[in-house]
């Protein structure tokens, strides 16, 4: 190496270095499947937000001379058993998609978190009641628990957010509450609790913070499980009322026309496949780009 060289090499090795969130960014965005995710899911929020503006009709419109009509011009991917443009539907159908899988998440994630947080910081007979009530709720399959809980709060939109809630919440808690106990025994945790920090400090200061990454993952990987949880639902005529347009419902009520016009069940199923992969792909950039042992990897 030349004397130039060795004068100017400091600042070479500052040009080239990489801050975190350069690293994150480049771990997350670093296949293309991810991208192809992000972009599915972006795309999926702006037809939801923007579905008055891009539905060439009104979804719930009944015509009933235009009944399980085929493509054409004046009705893109055809026409419903109820005249109903198909297109229109499926783009609504995305706002109950988005919505559900937003609503249910946050729900599940705050009240979850929560419990797992108090189970896991003080413990003792308020940690195990908790978690108790939690194994409770796991030991019946998910579906299962979700009909129960939908078919005793009865249909509409709020309350398949409260039955989707209450299932997605025992995941969450057993996470955070074993995220806790052991992050609670580091150094710096100890050093605060000896130093007369509040527990309200200590926990939101210290432990949920570090905490949080998994569970980010666990988020975005549960925002297409409850799309999928929604859609199950409504295929099974438990979920949202009609005539409310949702993917789940359209795939029930097209499945009796699948040998005549098979686009009622395929494009309402193909967009519910679509979106929850696209959140799975995600999740997994996320999960790689947090944890560098699983850098690389899919």
């Amino acid at each position: 190496m030349s004397e130039a060289d060795l004068e100017t090499w400091p600042e070479q090795g500052q040009n080239k270095r990489v801050s975190e969130f350069q690293r994150f960014l480049r771990v997350m965005f670093g296949r293309w499947l991810v991208i192809f995710g992000t972009f599915v899911i972006v795309l999926t929020v702006f037809v939801a937000l923007f579905a008055p503006q891009l539905a060439p009709y009104n979804p719930n419109k009944v015509n009933l001379r235009e009944m399980i009509e085929p493509p054409s011009a004046k009705h893109l991917l055809g026409t419903d058993e109820m005249g109903r443009d198909l297109l229109s539907r499926v783009i609504y159908g995305s706002r109950i998609a988005v919505s559900v899988g937003i609503v249910v998440v946050c729900i599940a994630g705050v009240i979850g978190m929560s419990l797992g947080l108090i189970a896991g910081y003080f413990g003792g007979w308020i940690g195990t009641m908790i978690m108790r009530f939690m194994d409770a709720l796991m030991s019946l399959p998910p579906l299962v628990l979700m009909l129960a809980i939908a078919v005793m709060l009865g249909g509409g939109i709020a309350k398949v957010y409260v039955a989707l809630g209450i299932a997605f919440m025992p995941t969450y808690c057993r996470l955070m509450c074993g995220e806790i106990l052991s992050i609670k025994e580091n150094d710096y945790v100890m050093a605060a609790n000896v130093i007369g920090a509040g527990h309200i400090r200590v926990m939101f200061s210290h432990l949920v913070p570090n905490a949080f990454p998994p569970l980010f993952v666990m988020i975005t990987l549960d925002l297409g499980f409850a799309i999928l949880a929604e859609a199950s639902l409504s295929f099974l005529g438990i979920g949202i009322n009609p005539p409310t347009a949702t993917w789940g419902a359209m795939i029930n009520s097209g499945q009796q026309y699948l040998l005549t016009n098979p686009l009622l069940s395929i494009v309402p199923g193909v967009a519910i496949v679509l979106l929850v992969l696209a959140f799975n792909l995600v999740g997994d950039g996320l999960r790689d780009a947090l944890d560098p042992r699983l850098r690389g990897k899919i």
